[in-house]
């Protein structure tokens, strides 16, 4: 091994290299092909990893534990409404064939499995699942969201026009509850200045496109 090698990189690598190849799993089968025109779900999974890794070091959540589970939530993506436990069960197997902390392990698994639905009733007990749920809903809001949301609907293949897309992003009736559902105070603020950029971005388009900007 080279002296710049850090052993811990191995499963990083691992995990990282799972999820990208089943995003291009899931590309084929839902554009047939493996190179779609934009990646959503790996332009997610990267977002989610960066966004959880943060909130990890502000509350003092486990780091490998929140970095593992931020790159292989949606590694069962294939699964739909599932792929939250298929996405456990398989963050089981594929962890314990690396030199990830085996005592680890589970804790990563419970994180995945815990970070289904838009909002909550009742808030998770795991800090490291607080981190992941906080993050892969963070990045469902605000321009991050605008640009991965927009991007994915051209990469459909949707004949939209400027005016669709504005009207397809005004029908959410999802958000609001989200941004009341993050249970870290840092999440809670950011989501709720997300969500104002996000309405805002929209607001401001449609100004343009009817030239009420014009003074």
């Amino acid at each position: 091994m080279s002296q710049d090698t850090d052993p811990d990189d191995d499963w990083r690598d691992a995990v990282r290299e799972a999820m990208h190849e089943a995003t291009l799993h899931e590309a084929q089968q839902r554009f047939d092909s493996r190179e779609p025109v934009y990646n959503y779900r790996w332009e997610h999974v990267r977002a989610v990893r960066t966004l959880a890794l943060k909130l990890a070091r502000m509350m003092g959540a486990d780091e490998e534990v929140v970095e593992a589970a931020a790159w292989l939530h949606d590694v069962r993506k294939v699964a739909g409404e599932e792929h939250p436990e298929e996405g456990a069960e398989f963050a089981r197997r594929f962890l314990a064939q690396t030199n990830f902390p085996p005592h680890k392990i589970e804790r990563v698994a419970q994180a995945i499995a815990a970070h289904k639905g838009l909002w909550r009733e009742e808030p998770l007990q795991s800090v490291e699942a607080q981190v992941l749920w906080d993050a892969d809903k963070l990045s469902k809001l605000g321009l991050t969201a605008a640009f991965h949301w927009t991007g994915m609907s051209f990469a459909n293949g949707n004949p939209l026009s400027t005016e669709d897309l504005i009207a397809m992003a005004r029908d959410t009736d999802w958000q609001e509850r989200t941004v009341a559902s993050m249970h870290t105070p840092a999440a809670r603020r950011t989501a709720a200045e997300r969500l104002a950029s996000y309405n805002k971005l929209w607001d401001s388009l449609e100004a343009e496109l009817e030239g009420r900007d014009l003074q």
